[in-house]
């Protein structure tokens, strides 16, 4: 027959192209993508008669069952009551939590079969992450239902990074309590874990502390606002702004990240960045004279007096306070983009120079960031700051988030100082998203979905043992152009799912036209909870 006489190589040739051909992408669109996905034949439908069942009474499983009905309830009309028991029933979805399993405290197993859901892990973390994951697995796009139809499944998840951080700026414009709410639901929905929250900066202070009220009641406060962009202003206008934070808003809202297992790291600027604090106490500036909240954007000359010992105690004392509000192991005193031209010429600064052998101004600098690390450290914090720390090579303890280039970031590694990568050209998302003439007003530059999902945190200079101290990476929302919650909204999103699969997903198999084809589900999500997003940048067509 013909067909035996077909030359052996041609054979070989297409068996050789058959063999790679990547393997089928599964029908469930899930972001971040999970490490294992294997999709299995057969449905699981929730109805009024299944029971949420967990395997312990504890406050925490209740809370994470609860999750899943008011979810069901809201959105499909489906309330389901969460009973105990120690095995899975029929018809039921059972979370267990057993601190045997050899998992991570993030990690999670789901399984969907005919006879209900099973998601277990070893921590209350990884069930969360489990029912963010399942959630996703519902339809997005919500109605009244009889029944809600789940496919067969079976996941099994890790993150790639702890670090997992989005932060918001309130300084520039407050942002009102239920929207930092809703911001740590969103950042929860896509497997988030850290919130830098940035509560002061020279255009406004919004932390209550008890022991300077006039940091609220003065630094709070800004008396006009420059309009346009910083390099072509149009002038200013004649509106106040205002708004700070109360300590229990403060307690509420770490209450309610806890319980979705975010960890809020607060930020206060300093050295530089305390315009604000200076106009509620100006005794703690070099000059001393009358100063007042920023009005434009930028950077100032006036900044912390580091050679005034009662700027020390100023500071001890906010850190003191603010340590009693949020429990979290981590605390922004940010370090950049500090003028020293004041400590030049100021009398108290040269005299701590020449008594603590400063050399120069730069010195002063380092000495300043070392004294916050040892408040921080007798209060049970640690530090965190913007990679200008790590120019201090006394420095031995903290994180550095590296946000101007690369080799800042392999600086701290080669010290052995924890790092998170926040570069600014990738993870500053007060950037532009597609052509500006068609776009809001912005800080300039051009930063794309694709750009975003693309990046990768680990720099190819680093050996696998270096790596290790890459702990993850964030995103970093300055609010200068960013005036409402709705604004906010639209330069985060989709940006932040991009880069919610850069830290927890596994970077083998990355694929941009999947993560867009996959986006499509999850805006039908952002329109079911009103998140206003960037549509200009993806033009995706369902495939």
């Amino acid at each position: 027959m013909k067909f035996f006489q077909i030359p052996l190589i041609l054979v070989t040739v297409f068996l050789l192209f058959s063999c790679k051909e990547p393997p089928p992408r599964p029908v469930v669109r899930l972001i971040p993508l999970p490490a294992h996905v294997a999709e299995q034949k057969g449905i699981f439908i929730v109805t009024p008669a299944t029971k949420i069942m967990i395997s312990n009474n504890s406050d925490q499983l209740r809370q994470i069952g609860a999750f899943i009905n008011n979810h069901t309830e809201k959105y499909y009309g489906i309330s389901i009551p969460v009973t105990v028991s120690d095995n899975q029933e029929d018809e039921s979805i059972f979370i267990k939590l057993d601190e045997n399993l050899k998992m991570g405290k993030e990690d999670y197993h789901l399984v969907v079969s005919k006879r209900g859901v099973v998601i277990e892990a070893a921590a209350p973390n990884g069930l969360f992450y489990g029912i963010q994951t399942l959630l996703q697995l519902m339809p997005p796009t919500p109605k009244q239902l009889s029944g809600i139809v789940l496919p067969a499944i079976e996941i099994k998840d890790t993150p790639r990074f702890s670090w997992r951080g989005l932060h918001l700026d309130v300084s520039r414009h407050y942002m009102p309590k239920e929207f930092i709410m809703k911001y740590i639901d969103y950042m929860a929905m896509h497997k988030f874990n850290t919130f830098q929250w940035q509560l002061s900066d020279d255009q406004g202070w919004r932390i209550e502390i008890n022991k300077y009220p006039k940091l609220t009641e003065v630094g709070s406060v800004r008396k006009k606002t420059l309009m346009g962009h910083g390099n072509h202003p149009v002038g200013y206008d004649t509106i106040q702004s205002g708004g700070y934070y109360t300590r229990n808003d403060i307690r509420e809202i770490v209450s309610y990240a806890a319980d979705r297992y975010i960890t809020i790291v607060p930020g206060i600027g300093m050295p530089g960045h305390a315009l604000a604090a200076l106009a509620a106490y100006p005794e703690l500036g070099c000059l001393g004279v009358p100063y007042e909240v920023a009005t434009r954007w930028g950077t100032f000359n006036d900044v912390f007096c580091p050679g005034k010992e009662n700027t020390y105690t100023f500071l001890r004392d906010v850190l003191t306070e603010m340590s009693t509000l949020f429990p979290g192991r981590y605390f922004h005193i940010g370090g950049a983009d500090c003028s020293e031209t004041r400590w030049e010429q100021c009398s108290a600064c040269q005299l701590k120079m020449k008594t603590d052998s400063l050399g120069t101004t730069h010195d002063l600098h380092n000495y300043f960031v070392r004294r916050m690390g040892s408040v921080l450290d007798s209060l049970g914090k640690e530090l965190v700051g913007w990679d200008e720390i790590a120019k201090d090579t006394l420095l031995s303890k903290g994180v550095v988030m590296s946000w101007r280039n690369e080799s800042t970031a392999i600086n701290s590694v080669g010290r052995k100082l924890l790092t998170v990568m926040s570069p600014a050209r990738i993870c500053n998302f007060d950037q532009y998203q597609s052509d500006p003439k068609t776009e809001p007003l912005a800080v300039g530059g051009l930063l794309t979905l694709e750009q975003v999902y693309n990046y990768e945190p680990v720099p190819s200079d680093l050996s696998s043992q270096e790596a290790k101290y890459i702990i993850g990476a964030q995103a970093n929302v300055w609010t200068q152009y960013m005036k409402t919650p709705e604004y906010v909204e639209y330069m985060v999103f989709p940006r932040a799912a991009a880069l919610a699969e850069v830290v927890w997903s596994p970077k083998v198999g990355k694929d941009y036209a999947w993560f867009r084809k996959r986006l499509l589900e999850q805006v039908k999500r952002y329109d079911a909870l009103g998140i206003r997003y960037c549509k200009a940048e993806f033009k995706i067509t369902n495939q």
